[in-house]
């Protein structure tokens, strides 16, 4: 016999069934669902994501006031349908060339530069493209030539930003004076007429009963919004402007960024001269004169923060309505446009010590939770 030792079999532990968890009401569940999403909903609209859309229902508000202090002030003028809907397309009209221009501006203020030679690239392109030399190659070699002048000036404002590390203020400020020396050594300190009909036709005609130049202006700010919104070119200039050392660590080009944000805005620049020329059918080197304050003063006002990384360009476009809405009250009212200069830097003022206040606060804000989540 053989002492043969029985094999244990192995019996496997019963699994311990987890705690059961006491019946929930289907009607609490639903209640519950309804309070989270109507929190959501409030602490959007609370938080960054809504402050966009309050900062725009204020602009519309303002541009609600103007109205109906123009329809105070001349009740006979605005009881006029007719005469209203003409004086919106004027309006808008009036601010196609600044809005233009303050497209590109937008996007270098969030990415933490200044242009200051906006309106100065705007006279140089418009003066190289109404040379007798430029017009004899027709209206597409004029618009080629305005929209290549001012690429290659926002990129040497670019280089001289990026590369050169000079600060944006004292560079576009030296470029603002050079180019409007340059245009003026072309033209002589003349007024060059342009004999193009193509051109001179875009400020003339209208399409739908709209005129033409407003629909360069809503291309131009729908291609802006998708640029900043949708791309991953706008998610780096926010990036850029909010915080440039982080976004070096993060693999973007900052110099290159910046370069590409110049160039951007003379290429807005060229498009707005040619604008500009085809609504007073010639070009001269005083032309766009202060576009830059306009321009900055629009953005500001729409909310783009001074100090770079937020901004956006339906904000700047009211702003630059707002200006135009201002500056047809004063047209219409006869004031003076000392005035209206005096004005409009009331609101920059204004705009700016706003800005100041809600960047405090803010900062104040996310101390107080560092110090209450703070273990």
């Amino acid at each position: 016999m053989s002492d043969a030792t029985p094999t244990p079999t192995a019996t496997p532990e019963r699994p311990q069934l987890p705690a059961q968890s006491p019946p929930v009401d289907p009607a609490e569940t639903a209640v519950a669902g309804d309070k989270a999403a109507s929190t959501g909903k409030l602490s959007w609209w609370r938080g960054d994501g809504g402050e966009g859309a309050k900062r725009n229902l204020g602009l519309i508000g303002v541009l609600a006031a103007l109205i109906a202090v123009g329809a105070i002030t001349k009740p006979d003028l605005y009881g006029d349908p007719t005469w209203v809907w003409n004086n919106v397309l004027a309006i808008l009209q009036l601010a196609s060339v600044v809005g233009v221009v303050t497209v590109g501006m937008t996007f270098v203020i969030i990415g933490g530069g200044i242009d200051l030679s906006v309106g100065a690239i705007v006279a140089l392109a418009g003066v190289w493209c109404t040379t007798v030399a430029t017009q004899s190659y027709g209206a597409g070699g004029m618009i080629f030539a305005a929209i290549a002048v001012g690429i290659c000036v926002g990129l040497v404002n670019g280089v001289l930003i990026s590369y050169g590390r000079l600060v944006p203020f004292i560079a576009t400020l030296a470029m603002l004076v050079a180019a409007r020396g340059l245009a003026a050594q072309i033209s002589n300190k003349q007024t060059q007429v342009s004999t193009s009909t193509v051109i001179n036709d875009i400020a003339a005609r209208k399409v739908l009963g709209i005129p033409i130049l407003v629909y360069i202006l809503g291309a131009v700010v729908l291609a802006g919004w998708v640029l900043l919104n949708r791309t991953t070119f706008g998610r780096r200039t926010i990036a850029v402007g909010g915080n440039p050392e982080a976004a070096r660590l993060a693999g973007i080009n900052v110099r290159r960024h910046t370069m590409l944000l110049y160039a951007l805005s003379g290429l807005c620049c060229g498009i707005a001269a040619i604008m500009l020329t085809s609504q007073a059918t010639s070009a001269q080197a005083a032309m766009a004169n202060l576009y830059e304050l306009d321009a900055i003063a629009a953005a500001i006002i729409g909310g783009t923060l001074l100090s770079g990384g937020r901004g956006t360009i339906v904000g700047s476009l009211l702003g630059v309505i707002i200006f135009a809405t201002i500056t047809n009250l004063f047209a219409i009212n006869g004031l003076s446009i000392e005035a209206q200069n005096m004005v409009k830097g009331g609101i920059i003022v204004a705009a700016v010590l706003v800005q100041q206040f809600q960047f405090k606060s803010f900062t104040r804000l996310l101390a107080r939770n560092r110090l209450t989540t703070t273990p």
